[in-house]
């Protein structure tokens, strides 16, 4: 038995909260955790919904019942099964979103904010090369152990870095943050460290201050 791999013309979706014209100063990728659905995750930004302003959402390429066959769907962005291909797809994905929004615009800030399995996803894209942006959030997420570590260095350190988390995550523990402090360790970079009082969310309040910041 033989895998083989091929390419082939595939469509996918993302939604958007404002517009980029001229009165965009901030443009933010937001990338939703497992089982989310991006028209539903945006929603948790519609606080910055102004003319300043503009959020994307891009959704997983892969969607799911999230009980049985029937009922509510969510998306991933990759599962262990052919992981490399998943992420090889995901990021050819972001990238042409990011191309579509920023068109040739060079005096946006950009913000790429990954929420839970959405932090792994932002980490690999981030470093990419070639790809501007100015702030990294990782929301009740860990920066996964796969990077690699010299660009990523060199990538992560020309970013302002945020980690948030609630204090009160289920998902969030003791092993958890020494996983992260290692992947930091390795990675030479000092983010921001914010938390706020709740569970496995994005808070308004912390949104609304880190936009300012």
């Amino acid at each position: 038995m033989n895998e083989v791999h091929l390419d082939f013309s595939f469509k996918a979706r993302y939604y958007q909260l404002g517009a980029v014209n001229k009165q965009t100063e901030n443009v933010w990728f937001v990338c939703h955790g497992y089982g989310q659905l991006a028209g539903y995750f945006i929603k948790n930004f519609e606080v910055l919904n102004n003319k300043r302003h503009c959020v994307v959402a891009p959704e997983g390429l892969s969607r799911f019942y999230l009980n049985g066959f029937a009922g509510r769907v969510g998306a991933t962005w990759m599962t262990k099964e052919d992981r490399l291909i998943d992420i090889e797809n995901y990021i050819n994905y972001l990238n042409t979103v990011y191309a579509e929004v920023i068109g040739k615009r060079k005096d946006l800030h950009i913000t790429l904010l990954g929420f839970s399995q959405g932090v792994a996803t932002v980490a690999r894209w981030a470093n990419e090369q070639g790809l501007c942006y100015h702030r990294l959030i990782w929301w009740a997420g860990v920066i996964p152990p796969d990077l690699n570590i010299d660009l990523a260095r060199e990538k992560f350190s020309q970013a302002d870095t945020v980690i948030v988390y609630g204090n009160e995550d289920p998902y969030i523990g003791p092993e958890q943050l020494e996983e992260q402090h290692r992947q930091l360790e390795r990675l030479s970079i000092h983010p921001k460290m914010i938390t706020f009082e709740g569970k496995h969310v994005i808070d308004d309040n912390t949104l609304l201050k880190i936009s300012t910041i």
